[in-house]
This record gives structure tokens, C-alpha cells and sequence, in this order.
């Protein structure tokens, strides 16, 4: 997640100087659902660890 909070500091400086209708796209396009997708994978993948341990766990 801090990658993702890093991306987005950067992106933040970088909206700053380049404010035309690409930037406005790319930043619809790839940015703006991106914060909630990784916090999404994360609870997902951890959900899985939990899984998995108990399956290691109950068979091993």
C-alpha cells in the first residue's frame, strides 16, 4: 500500500504542472479507482492467507 501512496504523492506534483485534457484522462483511466482496487486485492489476498493456514493447519 505505501507504493500506491507514493504513486499518488507523485501524481499529485505531477497534476500540478501538466493540467490538460490527457492528464484529466489519464488520471480517469488508471488513477482515480486505483487506492480502492489495491486495498481490495490486499483484503482479498489476506482473506486467502487465513484460508490457507487452516487448511495447513486442519491437513498438515
Amino acid at each position: 500500500m505505501t507504493l500506491t501512496k507514493e504513486l499518488l504523492r507523485s501524481w499529485e506534483q505531477t497534476r500540478a504542472v501538466w493540467k490538460d485534457q490527457k492528464a484529466e484522462e489519464f488520471e480517469q483511466t488508471y488513477l482515480n479507482d486505483l487506492e480502492s482496487s489495491v486495498n481490495r486485492a490486499i483484503y482479498g489476498m489476506e482473506k486467502l492467507d487465513g484460508m490457507l493456514k487452516r487448511v495447513k493447519k486442519d491437513c498438515g
